[in-house]
Protein backbone atom coordinates (compact mmCIF):
# COMPACT_ATOMS: atom_id res chain seq x y z
CA UNK A 1 0.00 0.00 0.00
CA UNK A 2 2.85 2.41 0.83
CA UNK A 3 4.15 2.10 -2.75
CA UNK A 4 0.79 3.21 -4.12
CA UNK A 5 0.64 6.11 -1.66
CA UNK A 6 4.12 7.18 -2.77
CA UNK A 7 2.96 7.24 -6.38
CA UNK A 8 -0.13 9.25 -5.48
CA UNK A 9 2.06 11.69 -3.56
CA UNK A 10 4.31 12.14 -6.63
CA UNK A 11 1.99 12.67 -9.63
CA UNK A 12 4.85 12.90 -12.16
CA UNK A 13 6.13 9.49 -11.10
CA UNK A 14 2.61 8.03 -11.24
CA UNK A 15 2.29 9.34 -14.78
CA UNK A 16 5.63 7.79 -15.75
CA UNK A 17 4.66 4.39 -14.31
CA UNK A 18 1.35 4.42 -16.20
CA UNK A 19 3.05 5.48 -19.44
CA UNK A 20 5.63 2.73 -19.10
CA UNK A 21 3.02 0.08 -18.27
CA UNK A 22 0.60 1.02 -21.05
CA UNK A 23 2.67 2.32 -23.97
CA UNK A 24 6.21 1.02 -23.65
CA UNK A 25 7.21 -1.40 -26.42
CA UNK A 26 10.68 -3.02 -26.64
CA UNK A 27 12.69 -2.46 -29.80
CA UNK A 28 13.39 -6.21 -29.96
CA UNK A 29 10.54 -7.99 -28.14
CA UNK A 30 11.09 -11.56 -26.99
CA UNK A 31 8.98 -14.32 -28.49
CA UNK A 32 8.78 -17.08 -25.85
CA UNK A 33 6.83 -19.29 -28.28
CA UNK A 34 10.05 -19.78 -30.25
CA UNK A 35 12.15 -20.59 -27.18
CA UNK A 36 12.96 -23.98 -25.66
CA UNK A 37 11.71 -24.82 -22.18
CA UNK A 38 15.26 -24.58 -20.92
CA UNK A 39 15.71 -21.08 -22.32
CA UNK A 40 12.36 -19.93 -20.92
CA UNK A 41 13.40 -21.19 -17.51
CA UNK A 42 16.69 -19.29 -17.74
CA UNK A 43 14.76 -16.07 -18.32
CA UNK A 44 12.55 -16.92 -15.34
CA UNK A 45 15.67 -17.36 -13.21
CA UNK A 46 16.93 -14.01 -14.47
CA UNK A 47 13.73 -12.25 -13.38
CA UNK A 48 13.78 -14.09 -10.04
CA UNK A 49 17.30 -12.93 -9.20
CA UNK A 50 17.02 -9.35 -10.46
CA UNK A 51 13.93 -7.65 -11.85
CA UNK A 52 15.79 -4.44 -12.66
CA UNK A 53 18.55 -6.14 -14.65
CA UNK A 54 16.05 -8.51 -16.26
CA UNK A 55 14.08 -5.56 -17.62
CA UNK A 56 17.06 -4.12 -19.50
CA UNK A 57 18.63 -7.45 -20.51
CA UNK A 58 15.42 -8.70 -22.11
CA UNK A 59 15.33 -5.63 -24.36
CA UNK A 60 18.77 -6.19 -25.88
CA UNK A 61 19.17 -7.27 -29.50
CA UNK A 62 18.46 -11.06 -29.68
CA UNK A 63 21.98 -12.45 -30.17
CA UNK A 64 23.58 -10.27 -27.51
CA UNK A 65 20.57 -10.76 -25.24
CA UNK A 66 21.11 -14.52 -24.99
CA UNK A 67 24.81 -14.13 -24.22
CA UNK A 68 24.34 -11.36 -21.62
CA UNK A 69 21.43 -13.16 -19.95
CA UNK A 70 23.48 -16.36 -19.50
CA UNK A 71 26.54 -14.32 -18.47
CA UNK A 72 24.50 -12.64 -15.73
CA UNK A 73 22.98 -15.90 -14.42
CA UNK A 74 26.37 -17.68 -14.42
CA UNK A 75 27.92 -14.86 -12.38
CA UNK A 76 24.87 -14.82 -10.12
CA UNK A 77 25.45 -18.51 -9.43
CA UNK A 78 29.11 -17.82 -8.66
CA UNK A 79 28.17 -14.89 -6.42
CA UNK A 80 25.63 -17.03 -4.57
CA UNK A 81 28.36 -19.53 -3.63
CA UNK A 82 30.63 -16.70 -2.46
CA UNK A 83 27.90 -14.98 -0.41
CA UNK A 84 26.71 -18.15 1.35
CA UNK A 85 28.30 -18.03 4.81
CA UNK A 86 26.92 -21.52 5.60
CA UNK A 87 29.23 -23.18 3.06
CA UNK A 88 32.57 -23.99 4.75
CA UNK A 89 35.73 -22.83 2.98
CA UNK A 90 36.99 -26.39 2.24
CA UNK A 91 33.84 -26.81 0.11
CA UNK A 92 33.46 -23.23 -1.12
CA UNK A 93 36.99 -22.49 -2.36
CA UNK A 94 37.28 -25.41 -4.85
CA UNK A 95 33.86 -24.50 -6.29
CA UNK A 96 34.83 -20.85 -6.75
CA UNK A 97 38.17 -21.67 -8.38
CA UNK A 98 36.71 -24.28 -10.74
CA UNK A 99 33.34 -22.68 -11.48
CA UNK A 100 34.43 -21.87 -15.05
CA UNK A 101 35.00 -25.58 -15.60
CA UNK A 102 31.45 -26.62 -14.61
CA UNK A 103 30.17 -24.60 -17.60
CA UNK A 104 31.09 -27.60 -19.76
CA UNK A 105 29.79 -30.27 -17.35
CA UNK A 106 26.32 -31.22 -18.55
CA UNK A 107 23.94 -31.87 -15.67
CA UNK A 108 26.01 -30.12 -12.95
CA UNK A 109 23.98 -28.66 -10.06
CA UNK A 110 24.64 -27.61 -6.46
CA UNK A 111 21.94 -28.14 -3.84
CA UNK A 112 23.66 -27.22 -0.57
CA UNK A 113 23.24 -23.44 -0.65
CA UNK A 114 20.96 -21.58 1.76
CA UNK A 115 21.17 -18.22 -0.04
CA UNK A 116 18.02 -16.57 -1.45
CA UNK A 117 19.22 -17.19 -5.04
CA UNK A 118 20.07 -20.85 -4.43
CA UNK A 119 17.54 -21.89 -7.09
CA UNK A 120 20.05 -20.78 -9.75
CA UNK A 121 22.54 -23.37 -8.51
CA UNK A 122 19.84 -26.00 -8.07
CA UNK A 123 18.84 -25.66 -11.74
CA UNK A 124 22.27 -24.81 -13.13
CA UNK A 125 22.10 -27.75 -15.56
CA UNK A 126 19.62 -25.72 -17.65
CA UNK A 127 22.05 -22.79 -17.75
CA UNK A 128 24.90 -25.08 -18.82
CA UNK A 129 22.82 -26.50 -21.68
CA UNK A 130 21.94 -23.06 -23.07
CA UNK A 131 25.52 -21.88 -22.60
CA UNK A 132 26.69 -24.74 -24.85
CA UNK A 133 24.58 -23.29 -27.71
CA UNK A 134 26.28 -19.87 -27.72
CA UNK A 135 28.81 -18.77 -30.33
CA UNK A 136 32.37 -19.89 -29.48
CA UNK A 137 33.59 -16.30 -29.03
CA UNK A 138 30.87 -15.61 -26.44
CA UNK A 139 31.60 -18.85 -24.60
CA UNK A 140 35.31 -18.02 -24.53
CA UNK A 141 34.71 -14.55 -23.04
CA UNK A 142 32.22 -15.75 -20.41
CA UNK A 143 34.48 -18.63 -19.36
CA UNK A 144 37.49 -16.32 -19.04
CA UNK A 145 35.62 -13.75 -16.92
CA UNK A 146 34.09 -16.48 -14.72
CA UNK A 147 37.58 -17.89 -14.11
CA UNK A 148 39.00 -14.47 -13.15
CA UNK A 149 36.09 -13.63 -10.87
CA UNK A 150 35.99 -17.05 -9.20
CA UNK A 151 39.70 -16.94 -8.36
CA UNK A 152 39.44 -13.36 -7.13
CA UNK A 153 36.54 -14.24 -4.84
CA UNK A 154 38.39 -17.30 -3.57
CA UNK A 155 41.43 -15.19 -2.71
CA UNK A 156 39.26 -13.00 -0.48
CA UNK A 157 37.42 -15.93 1.09
CA UNK A 158 40.80 -17.51 1.91
CA UNK A 159 41.89 -14.34 3.70
CA UNK A 160 40.88 -14.88 7.34
CA UNK A 161 41.47 -11.21 8.10
CA UNK A 162 38.94 -10.25 5.41
CA UNK A 163 36.40 -12.76 6.71
CA UNK A 164 36.58 -11.37 10.25
CA UNK A 165 37.26 -7.66 9.71
CA UNK A 166 36.29 -6.92 6.13
CA UNK A 167 38.19 -4.68 3.71
CA UNK A 168 41.22 -2.97 5.20
CA UNK A 169 42.57 -0.30 2.84
CA UNK A 170 41.07 1.75 0.01
CA UNK A 171 43.35 -0.17 -2.35
CA UNK A 172 41.80 -3.44 -1.08
CA UNK A 173 38.34 -1.88 -1.46
CA UNK A 174 39.03 -1.04 -5.11
CA UNK A 175 40.45 -4.50 -5.77
CA UNK A 176 37.47 -6.26 -4.19
CA UNK A 177 35.05 -4.13 -6.23
CA UNK A 178 37.10 -4.91 -9.32
CA UNK A 179 36.74 -8.66 -8.79
CA UNK A 180 33.00 -8.57 -8.17
CA UNK A 181 32.00 -5.77 -10.58
CA UNK A 182 34.88 -4.32 -12.60
CA UNK A 183 35.55 -7.68 -14.22
CA UNK A 184 31.85 -7.83 -15.16
CA UNK A 185 32.36 -4.55 -17.00
CA UNK A 186 35.25 -6.11 -18.86
CA UNK A 187 33.16 -9.12 -19.87
CA UNK A 188 30.21 -7.02 -21.05
CA UNK A 189 32.55 -4.77 -23.03
CA UNK A 190 34.20 -7.73 -24.75
CA UNK A 191 30.80 -9.26 -25.54
CA UNK A 192 29.53 -5.94 -26.90
CA UNK A 193 32.60 -5.28 -29.05
CA UNK A 194 32.49 -8.86 -30.38
CA UNK A 195 28.85 -8.34 -31.34
CA UNK A 196 29.63 -5.01 -33.05
CA UNK A 197 27.58 -2.93 -30.60
CA UNK A 198 30.39 -0.88 -29.02
CA UNK A 199 33.54 0.96 -30.09
CA UNK A 200 36.58 -1.42 -30.08
CA UNK A 201 38.65 1.37 -28.53
CA UNK A 202 36.90 0.64 -25.23
CA UNK A 203 39.11 -2.45 -24.94
CA UNK A 204 42.18 -0.20 -25.16
CA UNK A 205 41.03 1.78 -22.10
CA UNK A 206 40.20 -0.82 -19.44
CA UNK A 207 39.98 1.84 -16.70
CA UNK A 208 36.70 3.00 -18.27
CA UNK A 209 34.80 -0.29 -17.95
CA UNK A 210 36.45 -0.88 -14.57
CA UNK A 211 35.04 2.44 -13.32
CA UNK A 212 31.60 1.48 -14.64
CA UNK A 213 31.64 -1.58 -12.39
CA UNK A 214 33.25 0.13 -9.40
CA UNK A 215 30.74 2.98 -9.45
CA UNK A 216 27.82 0.55 -9.27
CA UNK A 217 29.40 -1.70 -6.66
CA UNK A 218 30.54 1.10 -4.36
CA UNK A 219 27.10 2.69 -4.46
CA UNK A 220 25.52 -0.63 -3.45
CA UNK A 221 28.07 -1.13 -0.67
CA UNK A 222 27.30 2.31 0.79
CA UNK A 223 23.55 1.78 0.57
CA UNK A 224 23.61 -1.77 1.98
CA UNK A 225 25.64 -0.92 5.10
CA UNK A 226 23.00 -1.92 7.65
CA UNK A 227 21.86 -5.04 5.80
CA UNK A 228 25.47 -6.24 5.46
CA UNK A 229 26.22 -5.49 9.11
CA UNK A 230 23.23 -7.60 10.21
CA UNK A 231 24.59 -10.45 8.04
CA UNK A 232 28.05 -10.00 9.58
CA UNK A 233 29.56 -8.67 6.34
CA UNK A 234 31.80 -5.62 6.27
CA UNK A 235 32.75 -3.93 3.02
CA UNK A 236 33.43 -0.34 4.08
CA UNK A 237 37.24 0.04 4.11
CA UNK A 238 38.77 0.37 7.57
CA UNK A 239 41.07 3.08 6.25
CA UNK A 240 37.93 5.23 5.93
CA UNK A 241 35.59 4.24 8.78
CA UNK A 242 38.35 4.14 11.43
CA UNK A 243 38.60 7.94 11.11
CA UNK A 244 35.09 8.24 12.53
CA UNK A 245 34.60 5.37 15.01
CA UNK A 246 36.29 2.53 16.88
CA UNK A 247 34.19 -0.08 15.05
CA UNK A 248 31.60 -0.14 12.26
CA UNK A 249 28.97 -1.27 14.78
CA UNK A 250 29.32 2.13 16.48
CA UNK A 251 27.55 3.83 13.59
CA UNK A 252 24.17 2.36 14.53
CA UNK A 253 24.39 4.07 17.95
CA UNK A 254 22.70 7.52 18.17
CA UNK A 255 25.81 9.25 19.53
CA UNK A 256 27.74 8.21 16.41
CA UNK A 257 25.12 9.33 13.89
CA UNK A 258 26.99 12.47 12.81
CA UNK A 259 30.27 10.56 12.51
CA UNK A 260 28.51 7.90 10.46
CA UNK A 261 27.04 10.49 8.10
CA UNK A 262 30.53 11.98 7.59
CA UNK A 263 31.88 8.49 6.88
CA UNK A 264 29.17 8.03 4.26
CA UNK A 265 30.23 11.37 2.77
CA UNK A 266 33.80 10.19 2.30
CA UNK A 267 32.62 6.99 0.63
CA UNK A 268 30.28 9.02 -1.60
CA UNK A 269 33.20 11.27 -2.58
CA UNK A 270 35.24 8.19 -3.47
CA UNK A 271 32.42 6.87 -5.69
CA UNK A 272 31.79 10.25 -7.36
CA UNK A 273 35.36 10.27 -8.65
CA UNK A 274 34.50 7.39 -11.02
CA UNK A 275 31.79 9.35 -12.84
CA UNK A 276 33.94 10.98 -15.57
CA UNK A 277 35.14 7.54 -16.72
CA UNK A 278 31.55 6.25 -16.74
CA UNK A 279 30.37 9.15 -18.88
CA UNK A 280 33.23 8.71 -21.34
CA UNK A 281 32.40 5.00 -21.61
CA UNK A 282 28.75 5.68 -22.46
CA UNK A 283 29.69 7.91 -25.41
CA UNK A 284 31.37 4.89 -27.06
CA UNK A 285 28.29 2.62 -26.98
CA UNK A 286 26.73 2.58 -30.45
CA UNK A 287 23.65 0.34 -30.39
CA UNK A 288 20.50 1.76 -28.77
CA UNK A 289 19.41 -1.20 -26.62
CA UNK A 290 22.98 -1.72 -25.41
CA UNK A 291 23.20 1.97 -24.52
CA UNK A 292 20.00 1.63 -22.47
CA UNK A 293 21.42 -1.47 -20.81
CA UNK A 294 24.62 0.37 -19.82
CA UNK A 295 23.09 3.76 -18.96
CA UNK A 296 20.13 2.70 -16.82
CA UNK A 297 22.14 1.06 -13.98
CA UNK A 298 24.46 4.08 -13.98
CA UNK A 299 21.68 6.66 -13.59
CA UNK A 300 20.11 4.46 -10.90
CA UNK A 301 23.47 4.53 -9.12
CA UNK A 302 23.89 8.32 -9.18
CA UNK A 303 20.28 8.72 -7.98
CA UNK A 304 20.95 6.23 -5.16
CA UNK A 305 24.18 8.01 -4.27
CA UNK A 306 22.25 11.26 -3.92
CA UNK A 307 19.67 9.44 -1.79
CA UNK A 308 22.24 8.10 0.69
CA UNK A 309 24.28 11.32 0.89
CA UNK A 310 23.76 13.09 4.24
CA UNK A 311 21.06 10.49 5.01
CA UNK A 312 21.34 9.07 8.53
CA UNK A 313 18.75 6.38 7.73
CA UNK A 314 21.47 4.50 5.84
CA UNK A 315 23.04 3.63 9.21
CA UNK A 316 19.96 1.96 10.66
CA UNK A 317 17.83 0.74 7.75
CA UNK A 318 17.76 -0.15 4.07
CA UNK A 319 17.01 2.82 1.83
CA UNK A 320 16.15 2.59 -1.85
CA UNK A 321 14.75 4.63 -4.71
CA UNK A 322 11.01 4.92 -5.13
CA UNK A 323 9.64 2.79 -7.95
CA UNK A 324 8.29 5.87 -9.69
CA UNK A 325 11.72 7.52 -9.61
CA UNK A 326 13.28 4.40 -11.13
CA UNK A 327 10.76 4.32 -13.97
CA UNK A 328 11.32 8.00 -14.73
CA UNK A 329 15.07 7.39 -14.93
CA UNK A 330 14.57 4.38 -17.23
CA UNK A 331 12.41 6.45 -19.55
CA UNK A 332 14.89 9.33 -19.66
CA UNK A 333 18.23 7.52 -20.01
CA UNK A 334 17.98 6.84 -23.75
CA UNK A 335 20.55 9.29 -25.16
CA UNK A 336 24.02 10.45 -24.18
CA UNK A 337 22.81 14.01 -23.67
CA UNK A 338 19.87 13.06 -21.47
CA UNK A 339 22.04 10.68 -19.43
CA UNK A 340 24.61 13.44 -18.91
CA UNK A 341 21.79 15.75 -17.80
CA UNK A 342 20.62 13.19 -15.22
CA UNK A 343 24.13 12.92 -13.78
CA UNK A 344 24.44 16.69 -13.67
CA UNK A 345 21.08 17.12 -11.93
CA UNK A 346 21.91 14.65 -9.17
CA UNK A 347 25.44 15.99 -8.73
CA UNK A 348 23.93 19.45 -8.29
CA UNK A 349 21.57 18.05 -5.64
CA UNK A 350 24.53 16.49 -3.82
CA UNK A 351 26.47 19.75 -4.05
CA UNK A 352 23.47 21.72 -2.74
CA UNK A 353 23.34 19.54 0.42
CA UNK A 354 27.11 19.51 0.88
CA UNK A 355 27.87 21.14 4.24
CA UNK A 356 31.06 23.12 4.99
CA UNK A 357 31.02 21.36 8.38
CA UNK A 358 31.59 18.04 6.64
CA UNK A 359 35.32 17.16 6.56
CA UNK A 360 34.78 15.90 3.00
CA UNK A 361 33.17 19.15 1.81
CA UNK A 362 35.99 20.21 -0.51
CA UNK A 363 36.52 16.76 -2.03
CA UNK A 364 32.82 16.39 -2.84
CA UNK A 365 32.66 19.90 -4.30
CA UNK A 366 35.64 19.17 -6.56
CA UNK A 367 34.16 15.83 -7.70
CA UNK A 368 30.84 17.49 -8.61
CA UNK A 369 32.65 20.34 -10.36
CA UNK A 370 34.60 17.85 -12.50
CA UNK A 371 31.34 16.32 -13.69
CA UNK A 372 30.10 19.79 -14.70
CA UNK A 373 33.40 20.50 -16.43
CA UNK A 374 33.30 17.26 -18.43
CA UNK A 375 29.71 17.79 -19.53
CA UNK A 376 30.49 21.37 -20.55
CA UNK A 377 33.40 20.06 -22.63
CA UNK A 378 31.26 17.49 -24.45
CA UNK A 379 28.12 19.65 -24.72
CA UNK A 380 29.17 23.34 -24.56
CA UNK A 381 26.39 25.57 -23.27
CA UNK A 382 25.16 28.13 -25.79
CA UNK A 383 24.99 31.53 -24.08
CA UNK A 384 21.77 32.52 -25.86
CA UNK A 385 20.17 29.19 -25.07
CA UNK A 386 21.23 29.54 -21.44
CA UNK A 387 19.62 33.00 -21.21
CA UNK A 388 16.44 31.71 -22.84
CA UNK A 389 16.36 28.78 -20.42
CA UNK A 390 16.71 31.21 -17.50
CA UNK A 391 13.84 33.32 -18.86
CA UNK A 392 11.68 30.22 -19.32
CA UNK A 393 12.48 29.13 -15.77
CA UNK A 394 11.43 32.54 -14.41
CA UNK A 395 8.25 32.41 -16.48
CA UNK A 396 7.49 28.93 -15.10
CA UNK A 397 8.10 30.18 -11.54
CA UNK A 398 5.74 33.13 -12.14
CA UNK A 399 3.09 30.81 -13.59
CA UNK A 400 3.52 28.48 -10.64
CA UNK A 401 3.09 31.39 -8.21
CA UNK A 402 -0.12 32.43 -9.99
CA UNK A 403 -1.42 28.86 -9.83
CA UNK A 404 -0.71 28.69 -6.09
CA UNK A 405 -2.45 32.05 -5.54
CA UNK A 406 -5.45 30.92 -7.59
CA UNK A 407 -5.73 27.65 -5.67
CA UNK A 408 -5.48 29.56 -2.36
CA UNK A 409 -8.23 31.98 -3.42
CA UNK A 410 -10.45 29.15 -4.62
CA UNK A 411 -9.91 27.26 -1.38
CA UNK A 412 -10.60 30.39 0.71
CA UNK A 413 -13.68 31.24 -1.34
CA UNK A 414 -15.01 27.70 -1.06
CA UNK A 415 -14.43 27.72 2.70
CA UNK A 416 -16.18 31.10 3.09
CA UNK A 417 -19.14 30.00 0.97
CA UNK A 418 -19.50 26.72 2.84
CA UNK A 419 -19.33 28.50 6.20
CA UNK A 420 -21.96 31.05 5.11
CA UNK A 421 -24.32 28.30 3.97
CA UNK A 422 -23.88 26.39 7.24
CA UNK A 423 -24.49 29.53 9.30
CA UNK A 424 -27.54 30.39 7.19
CA UNK A 425 -29.01 26.93 7.70
CA UNK A 426 -28.35 27.18 11.46
CA UNK A 427 -30.07 30.62 11.62
CA UNK A 428 -33.03 29.31 9.60
CA UNK A 429 -33.59 26.52 12.11
CA UNK A 430 -33.57 28.93 15.03
CA UNK A 431 -29.97 29.31 16.14
CA UNK A 432 -29.64 32.35 18.49
CA UNK A 433 -26.37 33.96 17.37
CA UNK A 434 -27.12 37.05 19.53
CA UNK A 435 -27.03 34.91 22.67
CA UNK A 436 -23.87 33.11 21.49
CA UNK A 437 -22.07 36.41 20.82
CA UNK A 438 -23.24 37.78 24.20
CA UNK A 439 -21.85 34.69 26.00
CA UNK A 440 -18.54 34.97 24.16
CA UNK A 441 -18.31 38.69 25.04
CA UNK A 442 -19.07 37.96 28.70
CA UNK A 443 -16.37 35.24 28.82
CA UNK A 444 -13.79 37.53 27.26
CA UNK A 445 -14.60 40.37 29.70
CA UNK A 446 -14.54 37.90 32.61
CA UNK A 447 -11.08 36.63 31.61
CA UNK A 448 -9.85 40.23 31.26
CA UNK A 449 -11.17 41.17 34.75
CA UNK A 450 -9.57 38.06 36.29
CA UNK A 451 -6.22 38.79 34.68
CA UNK A 452 -6.33 42.42 35.82
CA UNK A 453 -7.17 41.39 39.43
CA UNK A 454 -4.23 38.91 39.45
CA UNK A 455 -1.85 41.60 38.25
Amino acid sequence: MSKYLQLIAHPQELRAVLQWAIWHEPLYPRDPSKESDNLKRCYELLRYTSRSFAAVIEELAPELRQAVMLFYIILRGLDTVEDDMTIPNPVKLPILRSFHEVLTKEGWTFKDSREKDAVVLEEFDKVIHEFSLLKPIYKEIITDITKKMGNGMADYCEDEDFNKKGVNTIKDYDLYCHYVAGIVGEGLTRLSVSGGSADPRLLENPHLHNSMGLFLQKTNIIRDFHEDLVDNRKFWPKEVWSKYAESMEDFIRPEYTEAGVYCVSELVANALEHIPDCLYYLTAVKEQTLFNFCAIPQVMAIATLELVFQNKKVLTSHVKLRRGTSVMLIMRATTVRETYDIFQEYCHKIHARNSPKDPNYMRISIACAKVDQLIETVFPTDKGAKENAAKEEKAEEAASTKEILLVTLLFGGTLALTSSIMLGIAWYFGARFDLAFAAIKENILGIADTTRDEL
